[in-house]
């Protein structure tokens, strides 16, 4: 998982709530691998029509290629809990969605794969939003050690919870994250099999 620090590139609006994952990325395509990428499928069905061309109303398709930070209206994520959501976000260019609320799940599957979530007070969702769609593609950055956003001229604070930082500034997984307590592991284990032999698991062979 690529760490994160700062982020900066285009942000854009997607002045919808309650986004679900069907709509970030459509059932019919999740049959193809990860490593083949979902970028130019995510939000295909709000982004093109029938045909395959691009739906002119679309805010996004203002946009010549994804954007770095996106801003969301209310509970994005909704829906069922596929992480391949995520991946498709990712892959389009997404490093950061902002919103006043996410799903929780998707929220936690963005934590795990390096996709930064940010929430802001509605209000201030609905004056970026507003911002937004006036300029598309208007300059972001993200500063994560100081837990801060900007955009345009305007600058925004946030709060995540510290655990979920020193994973994302580290570029830590699930599983990187737990070989950092490696040495308490294995000292726990001696100790905890030493004062009971008998559950030791046998090795095979």
């Amino acid at each position: 998982m690529k760490p994160i620090k700062t982020l900066a590139g285009p942000a854009a609006a997607l002045p919808f709530a309650n986004v679900d994952t069907d709509q970030i990325i459509p059932a019919r395509f999740m049959s193809r691998s990860r490593a083949d990428g979902y970028g130019d499928q995510c939000f295909h069905d709000m982004r093109f029509d029938q045909d395959g061309a691009a739906r002119a109303g679309f805010p996004l398709n203002a946009l010549p290629e994804g954007p770095t930070v996106l801003v969301a209206d209310d509970n994005f994520g909704c829906g069922s809990s596929r992480e391949a959501a995520v991946y498709a976000l990712l892959d389009y260019g997404v490093s950061a969605v902002i919103a006043p609320s996410f799903a929780d799940i998707f929220r936690s599957n963005s934590g795990k794969n390096g996709l930064l979530t940010i929430a802001l007070p509605p209000a201030t969702v609905q004056a970026l939003l507003a911002k937004l769609a006036e300029a598309p593609g208007t300059p972001a950055q993200v500063d994560l050690p100081a837990q801060r956003v900007t955009i345009g001229n305007e600058a925004f604070d946030f709060e995540i919870d510290p655990r979920l930082k020193h994973r994302l500034e580290n570029g830590l997984d699930d599983l990187s994250a737990t070989l950092q307590d490696a040495d308490q592991i294995e000292a726990f284990e001696a100790s905890y099999f030493g004062a009971r032999p008998w559950i030791r698991p046998r090795k095979a062979g």
